[in-house]
C-alpha cells in the first residue's frame, strides 16, 4: 500500500511540514488551501475571489493526484464571518457545477494570513 505525497508546482509551497495532497488507496487527500498564489502571496480580495483562488489551488492538486473537481467527494469550509457563506456558496456553486458533494462549513475566529476562508477536501482518483 503506497502512499504518493503531491505538491505540484502550480499551488504555492507549504509553509508548514505537509503536503497539500496525499493520494492513497484512490484517494486524495486535499490539505487545506488558503486564497494564496503559486508565488506564496497571499491574495485578500474579496470573499468571492478567496474562494475562487482555494478552489483553483485545490482543482491544481487534483490534477497532479490524476482526480478533477468533479470526483471530490467531502469538502471541508472554514470561514472568519459566517454572514458571508450566501456569497461563499455562490462562487463554490459557480465553480463546482451540478457536482454536490457532502460539504460543512465550520465557523472559525480567525485564519492564517489574516484569510476569511480555508478548504480542504477528499476526492477519488480517475
Amino acid at each position: 500500500m503506497s502512499i504518493q505525497f503531491i505538491s505540484p508546482e502550480t499551488v504555492g509551497t507549504p509553509k508548514g511540514h505537509y503536503s497539500p495532497g496525499v493520494v492513497h488507496n484512490g484517494v486524495v487527500y486535499v490539505a487545506g488551501q488558503l486564497p494564496i498564489n503559486k508565488d506564496g502571496q497571499v491574495q485578500l480580495g474579496t470573499i468571492e475571489e478567496q474562494t475562487a483562488l482555494c478552489m483553483h489551488n485545490i482543482e491544481q492538486i487534483l490534477i497532479a493526484a490524476n482526480s478533477n473537481l468533479q470526483h471530490i467527494l467531502k469538502v471541508n469550509v472554514f470561514v472568519t464571518d459566517i454572514a458571508l457563506w450566501p456569497r461563499i456558496n455562490a462562487a463554490y456553486t459557480n465553480i463546482m457545477g451540478n457536482h454536490k458533494p457532502a460539504r460543512i462549513v465550520v465557523p472559525c475566529n480567525q485564519l492564517n494570513y489574516g484569510c476569511q476562508i480555508e478548504i480542504d477536501c477528499i476526492a477519488a482518483t480517475l
